[in-house]
């Protein structure tokens, strides 16, 4: 792209560059009044004519950008928060009173460290009961045993019934049987107890506390949630024909609002296989690694998914973008006037200074790429050449 910027060489002390000079501060606002130095009646007419004069606001040629179509590297762009890839809720999964709870936002934990512990006498009681089940259980299969043992022998001597010996059989049978209830038993008050100590299922920091030390709680209630942010994921939604190209390991590109200038690679985690039947849009889930952990969960982000694709796209200077509770905007000249364009933003690429315009500006249009206040309709001036400019400040 052929950049329409007027450029000014400075010296430097390490050589010759170029760079984007503004001839006058961006964005004067001048009031032409126009004061009648004579007295009586006259002073009243001049107030009246400079009363009715009009905002006007001068500009040099470099705070004027026109918008530009070129054609951006292929890509499918997907906005939204950056959260952790894996988080886990950690409930309690039997009754009791919490103790020990030393953890709160933003302690690390490793994964199986004990976090809390919760006092449950009754659930303790019943697993000692089903260990004392076991043990008897299991004197009545060797009783068993032993009785049909001696069966045997007294029935290979004839000294007993074949009726007496199938009883002895199916005793020792019972008794087996009794010592696996009572094993499953046992098996499952010892879990039970063992969940009395709440473990963390994964390494992470604690990002939420919903207990605290002392309090009741009863199963299934949430005491802290985990969060592993090696990994963050953006949960996007493209366009259905936009969506056929995408596919699972394409590379993204990510630019961050909280880290102006960097830009952050990822990859494509996995692609929604239907389109929402409502919007007819398809979600696209990206992750970005994180292993330093220096981004943290929740910042905005922009990615672009790279297809291999040329687009040819609107863009402008990252300084003519203006932000309110209307949203995003540009001033665009029309007319020899200022008029609000809102527009729809895409990749900011704040090594060249530009932004990707999606939608609410055509290319040729004139837009304001200086800071400051503009109101709508204001009479803009542009300023002829720098020189001009520079002498009427």
């Amino acid at each position: 792209m052929t950049r329409r910027y007027e450029v000014h060489p400075r010296q430097t002390g390490t050589g010759r560059m170029w760079t984007r000079r503004r001839a006058v501060p961006a964005a004067i606002v001048t009031i032409v009044l126009t004061v009648l130095a004579a007295c009586g009646g006259g002073d009243q007419d001049a107030r009246a004519e400079s009363s009715a004069a009009p905002t006007v606001v001068t500009l040099s040629p470099a705070d004027v950008a026109v918008a530009v179509r070129e054609d951006v590297g292929s890509g499918v762009v997907v906005t939204g928060p950056l959260n952790p890839y894996r988080e886990v809720e950690v409930r309690a999964q039997v009754p009791g009173v919490l103790l020990g709870l030393r953890v709160d936002r933003g302690d690390a934990v490793a994964a199986g460290q004990p976090i809390v512990r919760i006092e449950a006498e009754g659930v303790r009681g019943q697993a000692t009961s089903a260990r004392a089940g076991v043990a008897a259980a299991e004197a009545q299969v060797a009783l068993a045993r032993r009785q049909l043992e001696s069966a045997r022998k007294l029935h290979e001597a004839g000294a007993l019934s074949d009726i007496e010996l199938e009883e002895a059989e199916a005793g020792f049978r019972a008794a087996e049987a009794q010592l696996a209830a009572a094993r499953a038993q046992a098996a499952g008050a010892g879990e039970s107890a063992a969940r009395a100590t709440v473990t963390a299922p994964i390494a992470g920091e604690i990002s939420a506390r919903h207990a605290s030390e002392g309090e009741a709680v009863n199963p299934g209630q949430a005491i802290v949630t985990i969060v592993n942010t090696r990994v963050l994921e953006l949960a996007g939604q493209v366009p259905v024909d936009r969506a056929v190209g995408i596919r699972r390991g394409m590379p993204v590109e990510f630019t961050v609002d909280a880290y102006p200038g960097r830009t952050l690679r990822g990859e494509v985690a996995r692609v929604e296989p239907t389109a929402d039947p409502g919007t007819r849009q398809v979600g696209v889930y990206v992750r970005l690694p994180n292993q330093d952990r220096e981004l943290v969960g929740g910042l905005y982000a922009a990615g672009r998914i790279l297809t291999g694709e040329s687009r040819e796209a609107v863009v402008v200077p990252i300084d003519a973008l203006r932000s309110d509770e209307g949203g995003t905007h540009v001033w665009v000249i029309e007319g020899g006037a200022a008029v609000r364009a809102p527009v729809t933003v895409g990749i900011r690429d704040e090594r060249r200074g530009v932004v990707q315009i999606l939608s609410g500006l055509e290319g040729g249009e004139r837009v304001i790429a200086a800071p400051g206040e503009i109101r709508a309709g204001a009479a803009v001036r542009v300023a002829e050449t720098a020189t001009e400019a520079e002498g009427g400040r």
